[in-house]
């Protein structure tokens, strides 16, 4: 297992906008600093608080609206910042700095984060064990739609458990394969934030990688975590996959050949 330090010191520090009446300091733009690169509203940055240590930390702005999310933006916005996002993991792993480069999102009370702001994360690890960080059969289950080498999957075997989306392309390069990249991954996010049975105010996004050009990401909704999950590992798979199957289908797919 990856076992890392958290520096307590510098967590104890940062602001939260979530659970707390704070200002954002993501909407604070002029007094933002370690910039590295900046594209229509879109933002990159050093991570002010870096908690973990050893590694370095790095918050991507989506955009200057603070009370928004991937669900509102349009289509052109959404493909614009998944190519901007997937470009800038690629450039630092790269670089020759890290074993390996995490690229996620935390949005909601229960994802983990503690900014209310869209944004995303990356972390460049210089020493990391990879094989500890996905397995194959994470991605695993019934095809719902495939457009442009990019599938999208509901988990036939959570990583977590219950209800997990599974995107994978080995099309990195193409940008009809991002745009679909993009595509999938905003349709995901609003059926677990606005079609979902329980209707979500938390999410996580991951992506994966292998070699160069095959890249997944698992989108899923999040609540109080199971405890047979935290206690023993026990993950549950949800016995209405093929009724959220149908679900999607209809909502996103219903007019398309794909």
């Amino acid at each position: 297992m990856n076992i890392i330090d958290f520096d307590t010191r510098i967590g104890r520090q940062k602001p939260n906008s979530l659970l707390r009446e704070e200002a954002c300091p993501f909407c604070d733009r002029e007094h933002l600093t370690d910039i590295i690169a900046e594209e229509d509203g879109m933002i990159l940055l050093k991570n002010k608080y870096n908690v973990i240590v050893g590694a370095d930390q790095f918050v991507l702005i989506e955009g200057r609206e603070c009370q928004t999310d991937m669900p509102d933006y349009s289509r052109e916005k959404m493909r614009h910042l998944i190519s901007f996002g997937l470009h800038h993991w690629q450039k630092l792993m790269h670089s020759g700095r890290y074993e390996d480069v995490l690229f996620f999102k935390n949005f909601g009370p229960l994802s983990g984060g503690t900014i209310r702001h869209p944004h995303m994360q990356l972390v460049g690890f210089p020493k990391l064990d990879r094989s500890c960080l996905s397995l194959p059969e994470y991605f695993d289950g019934p095809l719902i739609a495939e457009k442009n080498g990019v599938s999208l999957r509901l988990s036939q075997k959570p990583r977590v458990g219950f209800w997990e989306i599974n995107l994978q392309t080995e099309r990195l390069y193409q940008t009809e394969s991002v745009n679909t990249l993009a595509d999938f991954i905003q349709l995901s996010v609003d059926y677990f934030m606005n079609h979902f049975s329980r209707r979500g105010q938390s999410y996580n996004i991951f992506f994966y990688h292998e070699g160069d050009k095959k890249i997944m990401v698992k989108i899923l909704p999040r609540y109080a975590t199971s405890p047979l999950y935290i206690g023993y590992g026990i993950r549950f798979r949800p016995t209405s996959l093929e009724e959220a199957e149908k679900e999607i289908r209809q909502l996103y797919f219903q007019d398309s050949k794909e």
